[in-house]
């Protein structure tokens, strides 16, 4: 089977199916096939360098050349390449790296669990929700709200945790335990005269008005990315976070945090729950974990919901959860000197100062007619295309226009991803000003070749 990169819209959104690759003939055709990484570059089979503006899937941190993160896992890989962590058992790695990871969590989060992605985390974080309501006599407590455009993993339960229809389409199954709130985007769903703190009200009282029309004693959890990133860097509209806590906590709805790509640096903090103010009861993180040099991920849990899965372990036998690669020991080891790296290089706060001067680089865009609605926070940022200068206006699906500039782009040697006509960038954490002044060039070079081919 030659390879596919099959392309589908659905509404205002374009995804693309993963490659198949015809491992007999070794090539796949039409791929760009990329033969080692520098830096916040990655090179082609024929020596080109792109500058990845999106550090892969959001993944690749402390970009591609990062010695001391495969030190760690040769060093790992020599000493114990593999050990299971069920009934008890772990290795050093993993057990600094869960110390490190509750010491550097909000402080009433308590507890790990390892996992090797994150769509297990989430999964594994809904699991957990429902033992927790369980062990208090609440088995009904079953219903998750996540959001409209939210992107929570392609397992089958956390692809349907993502509000994302076409996401659905080919699965054969629904689930009712998922509800769907609005999505907090200011900039494209509020109405006309309608301040933030207005739009973050009307979305709290519609999401109290979906609660008590379902009944809080049927729902478990919230579940929400501090941004929403697949979902075209949403940030959160001013108040919104403090309202919905309010209501999850006057109803006993625990709140799930996604940090899988928001997580370890991106928004300036270590966590996005920081940049935003947010307090969860759970939280999971993958991705930025190990920049992506080694499969990992964890569910981070209070004492209290731990507590839980302790009694009913000790009522019931023992919490039955697991996966084979969970808290594998060369995955701990690459983590753990990720986020030393991110604590010695004060990588965070150099995200936050870096992230004001792309910000304000990004701006340089405004003078093309058809790029609007720029934003960001840290170093995640957006921004829509449009027919005109009108911000709600739309380009007709078929013509595919985020795809389309995506395309141009990786002409001009830059990776960027397209969501529907929603451009994102989260480019490695390690960029500096001047690699962050090409990026500008490129992508204006790139909206100069857009705007002709309309």
């Amino acid at each position: 089977m030659p390879a596919i990169s099959q392309k589908y819209s659905d509404q205002d959104h374009a995804y693309h199916v993963h490659s198949f690759t015809d491992l007999s003939k070794h090539k796949s055709d039409g791929a760009t096939i990329i033969d080692h990484g520098d830096g916040v570059y990655l090179v082609d089979k024929n020596g080109n360098r792109y500058l990845d503006a999106m550090s892969s899937l959001w993944c690749a941190t402390l970009g591609y050349s990062e010695q001391r993160l495969i030190d760690a896992a040769q060093t790992q890989m020599e000493k114990l390449p593999y050990s299971h962590s069920f009934r008890g058992r772990s290795n050093e790695k993993l057990s600094q790296l869960a110390e490190k990871i509750v010491e550097i969590s909000p402080e009433h989060l308590t507890k790990v669990f390892f996992a090797g992605s994150g769509s297990e985390a989430n999964e594994s974080a809904i699991k957990m929700v429902w033992a927790y309501h369980k062990s208090h006599g609440k088995s009904q407590k079953r219903k998750v709200i996540s959001r409209l455009n939210a992107y929570h993993g392609s397992t089958i339960f956390s692809s349907h945790l993502s509000g994302m229809s076409s996401m659905h389409e080919y699965t054969n199954i629904e689930f009712q335990e998922i509800l769907y709130a609005s999505c907090p985007n200011y900039l494209t769903d509020s109405r006309e005269g309608e301040s933030e703190t207005e739009f973050a009200s009307r979305l709290a009282t519609e999401l109290e008005i979906m609660i008590e029309a379902e009944g809080a004693d049927t729902i478990a959890a919230f579940i929400a990315e501090p941004v929403m990133g697949v979902g075209g860097v949403i940030l959160p509209p001013i108040t919104y976070f403090h309202k919905i806590q309010n209501i999850l906590k006057k109803n006993n709805i625990l709140l799930i945090v996604d940090e899988v790509i928001c997580g370890f640096g991106r928004t300036g903090d270590m966590f996005g729950s920081t940049t935003f103010d947010i307090k969860p009861d759970v939280i999971t993180v993958a991705k930025g974990i190990s920049s992506a040099y080694f499969p990992i991920s964890a569910t981070i849990i209070s004492e209290e919901i731990y507590d839980c899965l302790s009694e009913i372990s000790e009522k019931n036998g023992i919490f039955s959860h697991g996966f084979t690669y969970s808290g594998h020991p060369v995955a701990a080891a690459v983590a753990l000197e990720t986020i030393k790296i991110l604590e010695e290089r004060n990588i965070p706060r150099q995200v936050g100062t870096i992230g004001e001067f792309f910000k304000s680089e990004l701006q340089k865009l405004h003078k093309f007619q058809n790029i609007v609605n720029i934003r960001g926070v840290g170093l995640m940022a957006a921004f829509d295309l449009v027919p005109n200068n009108e911000h709600k206006q739309k380009f007709d699906p078929t013509f595919a226009a985020g795809s389309k500039f995506m395309e141009l782009a990786e002409k001009q040697c830059l990776f960027i991803r397209a969501v529907g006509d929603t451009i994102v960038m989260a480019p490695p954490l390690i960029i500096t000003t001047a690699e962050v002044s090409i990026m500008i060039e490129r992508l204006e070079a790139t909206a100069s070749e857009f705007k002709n081919i309309l």
